[in-house]
């Protein structure tokens, strides 16, 4: 196994989330690589022990207005093709259902979901998930389910909230990664769509915050144990 995770970003964040934190313990090399910003992804090799693709603003479909994502759309199709464990987190899980040919973007009702939301995990979940959960949401587009592809889990506004394709393949639309500290800065900045149809009150979102982040974080760092298991 190797031990090396590579993590495509799509903006300058600090890099304090929880895949970092829990790939930081478990003894891999974090290897944080910024298209959007010059940087290519290269090849898989024997020292890949997995990929994550981070969530971001880019639309998925616009590789001619960012040409950076056909880089990305490059990587996944050889890490698919390598067997690699992936990760895609929101639009990381839009550009892979986009790459296997389903559909991604907004919807007509133009739902956000902004805050902490419960998710319900589908009959096909047992060993996912396999109780509601509440998970951190910053999205109004989405994405279809591709051929092939075992819906996870949905909610009421967004039926598509996880897949898995094969066994090594994963695609989140909402954001376990994101720490209190993360969502608060996601309060300040330009992911602040107060107002929005959807949009949860910041009070709320706080509320629900501490409600259901720990439960959150416990979950997540048993999928990631499971997904990418320890280097050896």
């Amino acid at each position: 196994m190797g031990k090396r995770v590579l993590l495509v970003r799509h903006g300058h964040e600090p890099a304090d989330d929880r895949v970092v934190s829990w790939l930081v313990q478990a003894g891999y090399q974090v290897d944080i690589r910024k298209p959007f910003d010059g940087d290519v992804l290269g090849e898989p090799d024997e020292d890949l022990a997995g990929t994550v693709i981070y969530g971001g603003m880019f639309n998925v479909y616009e590789t001619d207005k960012h040409p950076c994502l056909l880089e990305e759309y490059r990587w996944i199709d050889a890490c698919l093709k390598a067997d690699v464990p992936m990760l895609g987190i929101c639009q990381g899980a839009q550009q892979i259902a986009w790459h296997l040919g389903a559909w991604a973007g907004p919807r007509e009702s133009e739902i956000f979901e902004f805050g902490y939301y419960r998710v319900e995990p589908t009959e096909a979940a047992a060993g996912f998930l396999d109780q509601p959960l509440w998970v951190t949401q910053a999205h109004f587009h989405t994405f279809d389910l591709p051929e092939g592809a075992v819906r996870l889990a949905g909610n009421e506004y967004y039926e598509n909230q996880a897949f898995r394709y094969g066994d090594k393949v994963y695609g989140f639309q909402f954001h376990p990664e994101v720490t209190i500290e993360g969502f608060r800065r996601w309060q300040e900045g330009k992911w602040g769509v107060y107002g929005r149809p959807g949009v949860q009150a910041r009070d709320e979102q706080t509320r629900l915050m501490y409600e259901h982040d720990a439960a959150q974080a416990k979950w997540f760092y048993g999928f990631l144990d499971g997904l990418f298991g320890r280097p050896q």
